[in-house]
């Protein structure tokens, strides 16, 4: 009996769909390539731009995630994986990186500067996965962050290079295909070996197929994924009927000339030679998936793909069968099963689809499941479901932003982008997007001028948006026009939200008395169309706040409770936690230093969830100023951790924008502590403590505003306790 040549054990197969930025887990085996590995990690170890060029199929991206999955202890700062295939506009490709590296701005800078200043020290490797399609925007990005970055590497995938200043070279050929002997398998006979016992788990090298198996190998150039589609069909042909009919469809294309053909034409044929062995129904299939950008889950298939020859109920199966062939990838989420199309797959499919002149009706009916993501995210969003709806919405971005690139490229669909961009307010707001939301609504609004509902509301998102990112200049034009048109129009619901977010300039301009005003004029208004939301409760606690910073605490107080009572009915959390922190706020002015220190520090757990960093900053500015008060009548404040505080919190208020530390009424407790850390430290004290706090990237500052950091926790020498007078008598700020 011959023996199994394959004796090397199987690599685990699971995929899980990462975080963003994170390496993720690999779907298969991998094979051979370990030539590559050594001199791509010396590459890696000696220069600071390598790019893994080769043509499409040959394993670019699984041997960088390899390297870089090695690679990750030189890194203390970490391997990021940015999936640059589904971004099309070169102007989100910063955008892209930001999302990956889970950095968040809200400011209106641009995504360069971000990168630039908030990786600054940092030793990492960002791996840009499929550059070719944005060659020039990928090769200006990595220039302008290396030059700015000393301690960063950069490791990139193309099917060519991308020609610029120290890139180094890595150009993958396929795998060795020599001749099979006894013991000794080449790397693409082991490959298809190991891809087949997916499909047949008995399937051996053996002494009586090993000569057809490296035939067919030779056949296929040793391209991997060539590789893999042609070990996908071993549950219907044997491996000579496989290498048969792949002959037949080579000489047909090349004339018989099999020494023509190249290997890049290769790929395309067994592409081709797969898709022709497919059902004319999941060559359909196939082709409709192809309008997707990134993961997909089942539901999103059935809607889009289904109608004119694909029944609803049979896509599942059909699904079952592309992922078998090795067309689709299934990937585990925390949201259950995904799939995804190779980016060579997806390419291959689109252009079937165009050719057959189908691709308008899928690509309306993609546009239209993810305006109804966006639609239910919103409704969804006021309710205990809050952090499940951010991160479901974060699974779709790609593909919300292929619809919104739809909209804005079809005639006639103008309307429906302002719908969409404007609906995932919750999302540019509640996760941390504002510049690509604003990036989005800004080209909507160029397009269409039209007094509709969906330009007014595209109109009081960009103004609320602006007012966070500090571009109050850009903010007051949106929101006046809004309102104007919203009077002229009748649309009470638009009105509110114009009115509301010119409070928040106001508030922001240090207008207390003016935002007042138009915080009560924005609720009366709510309550005459019977609106009760997210941002309803937002305004009912930045009219509390207003009222806080004219002095007057007990009406603050009214609403803050009125606010936090509505949160804990409907299960909100993102609204509770700015109310968490006026209430906290509120205690403080009152001399109450433990319950403000408990809400605060909640206050700043939950907005972490949300990565909201105004939110966060306000709580750690404040949680710095209540460090500052005396714990008892011989316990003195801790000035030192105030001021590291006070660092932490900098580098944060530094992605929220300038009005903000410009406020008088937000910025009043950092001036505060300030103060009296001055008077009750040293100079070097003061300087280094703070410097310490500098050093904290986001995670680490709200950790050590819990309580969980301390001294050791942070990126540095952090001072030890201090031996100081008490803190001077607390002076709390009422400002006007």
């Amino acid at each position: 009996m011959a023996g199994d040549w394959t004796a090397q054990p199987r690599e685990a197969a699971l995929r899980r769909e990462p975080e963003p930025g994170r390496l993720p887990a690999e779907v298969t085996g991998f094979v051979g390539r370990q030539r590559e590995l050594a001199e791509l990690a010396g590459l890696l170890a000696a220069v600071r731009l390598v790019t893994v060029t080769g043509p499409g199929g040959v394993g670019k991206s699984r041997l960088a995630l390899r390297a870089a999955a090695r690679a990750t202890g030189a890194f203390p700062d970490g391997t990021w994986l940015v999936d640059v295939s589904p971004v099309q506009d070169p102007i989100l490709l910063g955008h892209a990186v930001l999302k990956a590296l889970r950095l968040t701005d809200g400011t209106a800078r641009p995504p360069l500067d971000v990168l630039t200043e908030q990786l600054v020290g940092r030793r990492l490797l960002i791996l840009l996965d499929g550059c070719e399609h944005l060659v020039d925007a990928c090769a200006e990005l990595a220039e302008s962050l290396l030059r700015a970055l000393p301690g960063l590497r950069v490791l990139a995938t193309s099917r060519a290079a991308l020609r610029t200043s120290g890139e180094h070279l890595l150009t993958l050929a396929p795998l060795p295909v020599g001749p099979v002997r006894p013991g000794v398998l080449p790397d693409a006979v082991r490959l298809f070996a190991d891809r087949a016992r997916a499909v047949l788990p008995s399937f051996a090298v053996t002494e009586a197929n090993a000569e057809a198996i490296g035939l067919l190998c030779r056949r296929l150039d040793g391209i991997p994924l060539a590789v893999e589609l042609a070990a996908g069909r071993l549950r219907a042909l044997s491996v000579e009927q496989i290498t048969a009919r792949l002959d037949d469809r080579f000489r047909l294309l090349t004339g018989g000339a099999r020494t023509a053909l190249p290997r890049h034409q290769t790929m395309r044929t067994t592409i081709g030679w797969s898709h022709e062995l497919c059902t004319v129904q999941e060559r359909l299939l196939w082709a409709r998936l192809s309008v997707f950008a990134g993961s997909f889950d089942l539901e999103a298939a059935e809607y889009v793909c289904a109608g004119e020859g694909i029944a609803a109920e049979d896509v599942l199966d059909l699904l079952a069968e592309l992922v078998a062939k090795s067309v689709v990838l299934r990937e585990d989420s925390a949201f259950g099963v995904r799939f995804r199309l190779l980016d060579t797959l997806r390419e291959y499919g689109g252009h079937w689809l165009r050719a057959a002149g189908g691709e308008h009706r899928p690509l309306r009916r993609h546009r239209d499941w993810y305006l109804g993501v966006a639609t239910w995210g919103e409704v969804e969003w006021f309710g205990p479901r809050q952090a499940e709806t951010a991160e479901r919405t974060g699974l779709a971005h790609t593909n919300l932003r292929a619809a919104l690139e739809f909209c804005l490229a079809e005639p006639g669909e103008e309307q429906l982008a302002l719908l969409l961009a404007g609906t995932l307010w919750f999302y540019w707001v509640g996760s941390g997007h504002l510049g690509e939301g604003r990036h989005w609504l800004d080209r909507a609004l160029s397009l269409d001028r039209e007094p509709t509902e969906a330009r007014a509301k595209a109109l009081w998102v960009t103004g609320y948006m602006a007012t966070l990112q500090g571009d109050l200049a850009a903010a007051r034009p949106a929101l006046e026009e809004c309102r104007r048109q919203a009077m002229d129009t009748g649309d009470d619901r638009a009105l509110a939200y114009a009115v509301h977010r010119q409070g928040c300039a106001a508030l922001i301009g240090d207008e207390p008395d003016r935002a007042a005003e138009l915080f009560e004029e924005a609720l009366w208004h709510y309550r005459t169309i019977g609106e009760l939301n997210s941002n309803v409760l937002m305004a009912m606690f930045e009219l509390g706040l207003a009222y806080i910073f004219q002095g007057d605490r007990e009406s603050g107080e009214l609403w803050f409770g009125q606010a936090r009572e509505l949160c804990e009915e409907h299960g909100e959390q993102w609204a509770y936690a700015y109310v968490l922190y006026a209430m906290a706020f509120s205690h403080w002015l009152g001399g109450d230093v433990r319950p403000a220190r408990t809400l605060a520090r909640e206050s700043v757990r939950r907005n972490h969830v949300f990565h909201d960093l105004l939110g966060i900053v306000l709580g750690i500015d404040l949680l710095a100023l209540l460090e500052t008060e005396p714990a008892g009548p011989e316990a003195p404040g801790n000035l030192c951790e105030a001021r590291v505080l006070q660092g932490a919190a900098h580098r944060i208020w530094r992605t929220v924008g300038t009005p903000f530390m410009g406020s008088r009424s937000f910025f009043g407790p950092h001036q505060e502590c300030a103060e009296r850390a001055r008077a009750g430290l040293t100079e070097q004290e003061y300087e280094a403590c703070y410097a310490t706090g500098t050093r904290l990237d986001l995670d680490a500052a709200v950790s050590r505003a819990l309580g969980s950091g301390g001294p050791a926790d942070g990126p540095g020498p952090t001072p030890g306790p201090c031996s100081m007078p008490p803190a001077p008598a607390p002076s709390p700020v009422r400002n006007s």
